[in-house]
């Protein structure tokens, strides 16, 4: 039979754990005739009791497993520490909170049996604050027009994918990840399957708006050389508003006999020439220290501990 595994990062999810585990051993257990499961834990260093949560149920079912990382790697990083390990014909993705619905994975695996390979659980509605819920609508708007690889809306970690398509995955190395584009950029013949996204039941989410800017600097920076083709843009439209304001202090003292003082103009024009070039400073400066990262060659994550696996 084919083998779904079913992999989730948690990072402080103590009261979550045994909901997730509950539900998803029920939808599971509904399908053992076809398909044989496991469901993995990656403790990404939490500092509460998610981990003795994750460690009972290690004990009282063999197919859930765990790995624990050495400290706090971050989400991204938590789910590639499984990706690299897995071996199994479907690998779905997703989080602890409950949020994504653990029913969604048999409609999923539905998809996957009509021969699609990567199948998106797509949300039809946002439940978030207003800040959040418009600078999201706001950022993928941008990021539709700027980007050098098209990726689809309204989709985050919640996911089910091929064996083949793990194996083309687990080939890109960079160590900045945007798991997200990083599947829309390695392709494959893709579906969706839309949900409502339910309210997390317990506590607020640890996804931080420093946590967030910081996938978004990785996106744009990894999957767009748009900022540097901004330097040209703008440089472009400064040569155009300086040429037509020389042509107007021209037309306007030969024929007007106005006197400019001239210095307040130009002081004015070099402070923003100032601020732009400290600006494209540090965005030059975010892909040298990208490049400096990738020839570091340092282990994305490092695992600590591993339980009810074979090897």
């Amino acid at each position: 039979m084919n083998t779904v595994s079913i992999i989730i990062p948690a990072f402080r999810e103590e009261k979550n754990i045994s909901l997730v585990y509950l539900a998803l051993k029920k939808i599971l257990s509904s399908i053992s005739e076809k398909y044989n499961y496991e469901i993995i834990f990656v403790n990404d260093w939490s500092n509460d009791s998610t981990w003795k949560e994750i460690l009972k149920k290690t004990k009282l079912n063999e197919n859930v497993k765990w790995i624990n990382l050495s400290r706090n790697f971050g989400h991204q990083q938590a789910l590639t520490a499984w990706y690299m390990k897995a071996s199994w014909d479907l690998i779905v993705s997703m989080d602890a909170d409950m949020q994504d619905p653990p029913i969604l994975i048999l409609k999923m695996i539905k998809e996957w049996e009509k021969w699609f390979e990567v199948v998106y659980a797509r949300r039809r509605n946002r439940n978030d604050k207003f800040l959040k819920k418009y600078t999201a609508i706001l950022y993928y708007k941008i990021l539709s027009k700027v980007s050098d690889t098209q990726i689809p809306r309204d989709v985050w970690d919640f996911r089910l994918i091929d064996k083949k398509v793990l194996k083309t995955f687990n080939k890109l190395k960079e160590k900045d990840r945007y798991i997200r584009w990083m599947f829309a950029w390695v392709g494959f013949k893709t579906t969706f399957v839309d949900f409502d996204r339910p309210e997390r039941i317990y506590w607020e989410t640890w996804y931080t708006w420093k946590k967030m800017i910081k996938l978004a600097m990785d996106w744009i920076l990894n999957f767009s050389t748009f900022p540097l083709k901004l330097w040209a843009i703008i440089w472009f439209f400064i040569i155009i508003l300086s040429s037509i304001f020389f042509l107007y202090i021209t037309y306007d003292f030969f024929i007007n006999w106005t006197d400019y003082p001239l210095y307040k103009w130009i002081n004015v024009v070099l402070l923003g020439f100032m601020w732009l070039l400290f600006i494209f400073m540090w965005i030059l400066w975010e892909y040298i220290w990208r490049i400096y990262n990738e020839t570091r060659w340092r282990p994305l994550y490092i695992i600590s501990e591993k339980i009810n696996f074979k090897k």
